[in-house]
């Protein structure tokens, strides 16, 4: 290693580089003092902004964690519950911490509880009770924890845990079936995933059982002392309600080979039934999709793929491209922003903008140069009214100095019989600048593969969407049951999920939409994650909606790239008119009862030590945001 001497430095320069040096720390002092200042800006007066972060062990006592001679947080639990003990005293210093001095000012943080409707139940005998000590302990921590709180009464595909779920999923009825006459029972991280049925009559099993949950936990929530009630902010409702499908952990983004619900025999009847409703006779629906079916018995919902299944009739095929629509979708980094606005071009002709800024969290986390995850672009291509044939699709950058292409993409269209295609060029716009004259922007298409043959079944296109009214029937019906049963109006929101935010992932797989639109009867509670945590096309999809008064039943920015990420995002809502977020998540259970694997669940948990997908950051932004 090579030394080298310092020379001796003179008196002048000694001075010279002591001003420098307390130059330097004064300009850090004012520079920390104005970063302080703007990040307690004032913010305009509204109604409270509740932060309700979802907490983990609220059946957790401090005896029975602490009582070494228990084996795992099952028993611990059981042991609380028991001895009528509750985690309230843990939560209520957890709250302190990101909130000293209780509930005050214009941010107030509380907290959100979770209930499982299924899991309440033990057996009696013969029959099936709510078990009124795991009730009592869940109302006695909202009781004891004297914050905020939003109730979350699931009865969704997570509520899986108890005695009662094990006889249920023996009984088909109960549950949403594939083409094949199987259920798609999957597993989420380890957690069992269960995809009970949509369909709303309470003769089914198991919604009698969610019914009545419903009904029983409604009427002691409504004998609560009136403090207690006043306290509660909201009451979420099932929890992300939607069809479901195989390689639920991974298979969100499939478009190859996709297997869906509801396939059951009363589902297959309701679309019969919807069919004959929808269209008005049987003479119209063919006619309008060019079938040749003698009564609506015979229409079958849409189940085989064409190039590999022999079809009894054209109906029968199905696929993700099968009801008339191919998502062109990738994403673009374009941190300069040099391009302002992005077309989609087919056979050289202009069709329309493309839809920007969606959740690419997977981009985030691959590219180390994209900061930002909202990159996402998407336009679900309408190309039943194609002529069958080769044709070209291209993505156009509008730039100084442009256009540009961003990519481009051959697909087929192909006819019901699969007579051969001509084997002809389709010219694209000409006169393209290549991208890379665009400096610090990257792009790539994801969707569609490059020769993608399409075929267009009218039926397929009904089927998704009795598939998407089956999902706001069943939710059309707890919310009533709700109503009925003394639950306040103003306070019920969902909890749904948002499969569109993220431009990879295959919307038809969740079919939730009609869930999403502005008539519904409950106030909407949207999760977000990711870029969709402060996202210009959440608040366009808000705006179009005309939706002011929302909730956040599930928020994560999981970023780390930028700093005031979580901050902002925090804002964002603060500003957008939203009554609550819910970070997910915060746990006072101690460590020794965690699994110590990290995966994408417990890399989420919020705490001080936790620099995985930024929850270290969130942490301390929420403390920050709960001084306001």
């Amino acid at each position: 290693m090579t030394r080298y001497v310092r020379e001796p430095m003179s008196s002048f320069f000694r001075i010279a580089k002591i001003f420098a040096i307390l130059f330097s720390v004064a300009h850090a002092i004012l520079f920390s003092i104005s970063a302080v200042a703007q990040s307690h800006e004032r913010l305009p007066e509204r109604k409270t902004f509740y932060l309700m972060p979802m907490v983990e062990g609220m059946y957790a006592c401090e005896e029975g964690l602490s009582n070494r001679r228990l084996k795992g947080i099952d028993e611990a639990r059981k042991y609380c519950t028991q001895n009528k003990l509750d985690g309230a005293a843990g939560i209520t210093r957890l709250l302190d911490e990101l909130e000293p001095g209780g509930p005050k000012g214009q941010v107030q943080v509380g907290f959100q509880a979770t209930l499982q409707l299924l899991s309440l139940y033990r057996r009696n005998g013969k029959e099936w009770a709510i078990d009124e000590k795991k009730l009592d302990a869940y109302l006695q921590v909202i009781t004891r924890v004297e914050r905020p709180v939003v109730v979350y009464l699931a009865a969704d595909h997570f509520d899986t845990q108890g005695p009662l779920v094990d006889e249920l999923i023996k009984d088909k009825r109960n549950l949403m079936l594939l083409a094949n006459g199987k259920p798609p029972v999957s597993s989420y991280f380890g957690y069992r995933i269960v995809p009970y049925t949509l369909q709303a009559d309470e003769s089914i099993k198991v919604n009698h059982y969610r019914f009545a949950a419903l009904r029983h936990v409604a009427k002691r929530i409504n004998a609560l002392p009136q403090a207690v009630r006043d306290r509660i902010i909201a009451i979420t409702l099932l929890g992300e309600l939607h069809h479901m499908f195989p390689d639920f952990e991974g298979g969100t983004g499939k478009y190859e080979k996709i297997q869906v619900t509801d396939y059951s025999p009363a589902s297959v009847a309701g679309f019969r039934r919807w069919l004959a409703q929808r269209h008005g006779s049987l003479k119209q629906f063919n006619a309008q999709g060019g079938f040749s079916y003698v009564s609506f018995d015979q229409v079958p919902a849409p189940a085989k793929d064409i190039r590999v299944e022999r079809l009894g009739s054209f109906g029968e095929h199905y696929g993700a491209f099968a009801d008339g629509r191919l998502p062109i979708a990738g994403w673009l980094s374009d941190p300069q922003g040099h391009i302002s606005q992005l077309d989609l071009y087919v056979d050289g002709r202009l069709v329309g903008p493309f839809e920007r800024g969606f959740n690419r969290l997977d981009v985030y986390r691959a590219v180390k140069d994209v900061s930002n995850p909202n990159v996402g672009f998407r336009h679900d291509f309408d190309f039943s009214e194609l002529p069958v044939g080769r044709h070209l699709a291209q993505v156009v950058a509008q730039a100084k100095g442009g256009p540009y292409l961003v990519s481009e993409v051959p697909f087929v269209k192909v006819a019901r019989d699969q007579s051969p295609i001509k084997s002809v060029k389709v010219a694209g716009l000409p006169g393209l600048n290549p991208l890379q004259g665009l400096n610090g922007v990257k792009a790539s298409l994801d969707l569609p593969r490059s020769m993608q043959d399409v075929y267009f079944n009218p039926l397929a296109r009904d089927w998704n969407l009795y598939r998407e009214w089956q999902v706001r029937q069943f939710m059309n019906r707890f919310h009533e049951v709700a109503l009925e049963a003394g639950l306040p109006a103003g306070k019920l929101y969902s909890h749904q999920i948002m499969p569109r935010v993220n431009s990879s992932w295959n919307p038809q797989l969740f079919s939730v939409q009609q869930t999403l639109q502005a008539d519904t009867p409950w106030k909407m509670g949207l999760n977000m994650y990711g870029g969709a945590t402060d996202s210009d096309w959440v608040r366009g999809f808000l705006a179009k909606h005309k939706i002011t008064d929302y909730g956040v039943p599930e928020f994560n920015p999981q970023q780390w790239k930028r700093p005031g990420v979580h901050l902002n995002a925090m804002k964002s809502h603060y500003l957008g008119g939203a009554r609550f977020i819910s970070p997910y998540y915060f746990s006072v259970i101690p460590d020794r009862y965690k699994v110590q694997e990290k995966h994408g669940v417990n890399a989420m948990e919020l705490r001080a030590d936790n620099k995985t997908d930024g929850s270290a950051l969130f942490f301390q932004a929420i403390r920050e945001f709960a001084a306001y």
